[in-house]
């Protein structure tokens, strides 16, 4: 059975605030304090728009299971399932173009065209070593 640390109104599990304190936060210079005391501001701030956002998520797909229980046995029709989702609003209509403005971030990787590699996320040391391609082809 898991064990829980109480961290600023928090209830954390004792492993994970093992780890954040011994091994993620040293050398940071972010005092142990400091980081559940800001954890805990997010999770009482983004909590209720979260919680909502959950909710929203779990009445769409049920919307969408329903969809595809009453089609079963019937021929894909890409276009009214299309319809489906906008209706409900899962599909929404593209907006304008936009540009996203990126700060704090070196120019190689904001704004510094180079080679691209295309690698499967689910493995992280493809998506490692792509990244550090990018990095020394520059």
């Amino acid at each position: 059975m898991t064990s829980f640390s109480e961290k600023n109104d928090l209830k954390i599990a004792a492993e994970l605030a093992d780890f954040v304190e011994t091994d993620a936060l040293p050398g940071t210079g972010i005092e142990p304090e400091v980081f559940w005391s800001a954890l805990s501001s997010l999770a009482h701030d983004f909590g209720p728009r979260n919680k909502a956002l959950l909710s929203k998520r779990d009445e769409l797909q049920t919307q969408i299971d329903e969809w595809h229980i009453r089609h079963r046995n019937q021929p894909h029709d890409h276009e009214a399932y299309k319809a489906f989702l906008e209706k409900i609003g899962y599909l929404v209509p593209e907006g304008a173009d936009f540009e996203i403005e990126t700060k704090n971030t070196d120019p190689e990787i904001a704004s510094v065209p180079g080679p691209q590699l295309v690698v499967p996320i689910t493995n992280a040391r493809y998506a490692l070593n792509a990244a550090n391609a990018r990095w020394g082809s520059l």
